[in-house]
């Protein structure tokens, strides 16, 4: 097809790119440096470009020339397009490429490079192809995925109007560097990665010696309590098929081993697939706490922070995203995911407003794909192979959805 052409042309361009971003990863909501180089990359190109006042974000519409197929210009479709620019806090200890991380501590572990790479790609192709579509395109280029989050300040700060008519639909892709083999693509229909909410527990006992107990309170027991019963709780009140997943990844208390302190508190992460299992699991979270420190004399409190709602993929949109990888690269290259993934994307935002599809597509050099070193590991190594691939997939799809109406 004429999109995959035109992004093998571009391949030694894209990986360029792709390479040079990998050099310069930034973290959270300012990243002025990949603005930049993003801003360069679509420069000669007939864009509509406006950039973040409260981050560094790139919001640029491609017109469509092609009739519209409503027969009203007043209609034409709208579709967005995402790519993730921001990287993690990792010191990369791929010492054998030439183009590794150049900010010490920082690293694109996730394989954010390849997708603003990849969508800077499918810019363009559409760019060429403009005759033959049917309707506008917002591409758009995110800050703080990883967080605390880029997607929301985006929303508000107009991006689904940037077109001047509403988005009506939006897609994503992400990369992998381990559990499939090179260039296979993945998805399912609904969700496809959880809500995640991050919990915080405190419990408030009464302080004293460590040689001592009997004169205090001590939260500490009592916390370490609450963990053992919450994961019990979950186990006996949500329907195993409905997955909720609890971690407590942070537990704290005291000052030195012969001191009861005041008070201990835990972090933890919950991860749900809908809203109201979301919202029954932290209303029992918090009644475990409560009357599990209530049982000892002691109090509990708790609040969560950093939530992003499950990414759902509306059916029709993932049908034809699904068809696009499989018309592109052949049946043999799309495999179902037999069930969600439970990490979370804030992309979820975006496909709550409007209906999308979120895919994943394995850029894994390694012949072991399942042992290969995760996404967010130091270690984690993404072939420049899929830049092309993932910059077509997005131009197709959006020729043929605009084509629809």
């Amino acid at each position: 097809m004429r999109t995959r052409e035109i992004a093998e042309e571009l391949r030694p361009d894209l990986v360029a790119l792709r390479r040079e971003l990998h050099q310069i990863p930034e973290l959270g909501l300012h990243l002025p440096l990949t603005q930049r180089r993003v801003l360069d990359a679509l420069a000669d190109l007939d864009l509509e470009i406006t950039t973040g006042e409260g981050l560094s974000s790139v919001v640029a519409v491609l017109r469509g020339h092609a009739p519209s197929p409503a027969g009203r210009e007043d209609r034409r479709p709208v579709v967005l397009l995402r790519g993730d620019m921001d990287g993690l806090p990792v010191t990369e200890e791929l010492e054998h490429l030439d183009y590794r991380s150049g900010h010490h501590g920082q690293m694109h572990a996730c394989g954010h490079d390849l997708h603003t790479a990849a969508l800077v790609g499918a810019a363009r192709i559409l760019d060429r192809l403009r005759d033959q579509l049917a309707g506008d395109v917002v591409l758009m280029f995110q800050p703080a995925e990883e967080g605390p989050g880029g997607a929301e300040p985006m929303l508000a700060e107009g991006l689904l109007g940037a077109a001047g008519r509403p988005v009506e639909a939006a897609y994503a892709m992400h990369v992998s560097s381990s559990e499939y083999p090179l260039r296979q693509w993945f998805s399912c229909p609904g969700p496809i990665m959880a809500a995640a909410d991050t919990v915080h527990i405190e419990v408030t006992g009464r302080g004293g010696h460590g040689s001592q107990p009997h004169f205090s309170l001590d939260p500490v027991p009592v916390l370490c309590e609450i963990v053992l019963a919450l994961q019990t709780m979950l186990s006996r009140s949500f329907d195993p098929f409905d997955t909720v997943v609890l971690t407590v990844g942070r537990i704290a208390g005291g000052t030195k081993d012969n001191i009861i302190g005041d008070t201990a508190d835990l972090s933890a992460t919950l991860r749900t697939f809908s809203p109201e299992t979301r919202t029954l699991a932290l209303a029992n979270i918090e009644r475990v706490a409560h009357h599990v420190a209530a049982a000892h004399g002691q109090t509990a409190r708790m609040w969560t922070t950093e939530a992003y709602p499950a990414t759902i993929n509306d059916r029709a949109e993932y049908d034809l995203a699904r068809q696009v990888v499989e018309d592109l690269f052949g049946t043999d290259q799309y495999a179902d995911r037999p069930a969600p993934e439970m990490g979370s994307e804030d992309m979820s935002f975006v496909m709550n407003e409007v209906p999308g599809a979120y895919f994943f597509v394995s850029a894994c050099p390694a012949e072991d794909y399942v042992n290969a070193p995760t996404n967010h590991s130091p270690r984690a190594e993404f072939d420049d192979v899929v830049v092309p691939d993932a910059a077509a997939w997005y131009a197709e799809v959006a020729l043929r959805r605009t084509a629809q109406g």
